[in-house]
């Protein structure tokens, strides 16, 4: 009967744990919808900017309708119709919370873009193009971090990283750099060339903050390559190999552990292999790709 409790309790104890995760992660990509729509609002909209992707895409519209036609379109009903076709590649191939949070995001980024009004920070339209980059690739980057996403091309992105296993957010890039291109012919080059600018700073940004994709290759000299091993695949579920060498200086054996790993594990792995053997020699290299067997932690 105690044992009986005592499962149930830990049942209780992993639900509520979870429960409170989602609802962490429905608070920070609300704050991550503020950020975007302020930015929207501010940064953008000052600069006369198109932010790339679902949203730039959107106020390209937006800004063709009203140019040729003088009508006003809300922004969150055309943001949400461009959205359609990648929530359902979201649903179809990528997970299902993921893409409930992510329209969570694109819903709520919406409203509040309608809502909050214009504010003008700065004139200087290379600071907008810089600085609002920068904040649009950390309120993006937020979502992804509780595995969500804004919407538009990082849907794309987010499928080719599955399919492919590699860092696809440069393919949103060229992507948005098309739509641009088309604003150029449409409007302004010059605002179009800033927009890119901004594009680029975005994903500079996510690419430096979101490292999911991302691998890193561990050698490891340590006398304890068990223990090290087994810390690794506690930590990223990834396996290992143990080599075998022989010190240069000492002539006396050392043993040395390879394993490839996500980067963004990279910080917990290095704790827990000096918690494992604090005399060893770590050596951490980027990998630009890896063919074959590799654990992908799936998104839901």
């Amino acid at each position: 009967m105690n044992t009986q409790n005592k499962e149930d309790s830990q049942l209780q104890t992993g639900a509520s744990r979870r429960n409170d995760w989602i609802v962490w992660r429905i608070i920070v990509v609300g704050l991550a919808s503020l950020i975007m729509a302020m930015n929207i609002n501010t940064f953008v909209h000052t600069g006369g900017l198109l932010p790339g992707g679902a949203s730039g895409l959107t106020l390209l519209i937006q800004e063709t309708v009203k140019k040729y036609f003088h009508q006003d379109i809300p922004y969150s009903v055309l943001n949400i119709l461009i959205n359609a076709v990648p929530v359902y590649i979201g649903f179809r191939f990528v997970g299902k919370k993921f893409t409930w949070l992510s329209c969570w995001c694109i819903l709520l980024t919406g409203l509040l873009a309608d809502l909050i009004p214009p504010l003008q920070v700065t004139k200087d339209i290379l600071l907008i193009s810089i600085f609002g980059g920068l904040i649009n690739g950390v309120a993006i980057s937020m979502c992804l971090l509780k595995d969500a996403t804004s919407g538009g091309t990082d849907f794309i992105a987010i499928y080719l990283s599955e399919k492919r296993g590699v860092d696809s957010f440069n393919i949103p890039l060229v992507i948005n750099a098309v739509i641009l291109v088309l604003a150029g012919f449409l409007f302004d080059w010059d605002k179009a060339l800033y927009s890119i600018i901004f594009q680029f700073a975005s994903t500079m940004t996510i690419r430096m903050l979101y490292r999911k994709y991302q691998k890193a290759t561990f050698f490891i000299v340590t006398n304890k390559p068990r223990e090290v091993c087994a810390a690794i695949s506690d930590i990223s579920m990834h396996g290992a190999t143990i080599l075998e060498g022989e010190g240069s200086y000492e002539h006396c054996e050392r043993n040395v552990v390879y394993s490839v790993v996500s980067d963004a594990e990279s910080g917990r792995i290095i704790r827990v292999v000096r918690e494992a053997d604090p005399e060893a020699f770590v050596n951490v290299l980027k990998t630009e790709r890896v063919i074959g067997r590799f654990y992908q932690r799936p998104t839901e």
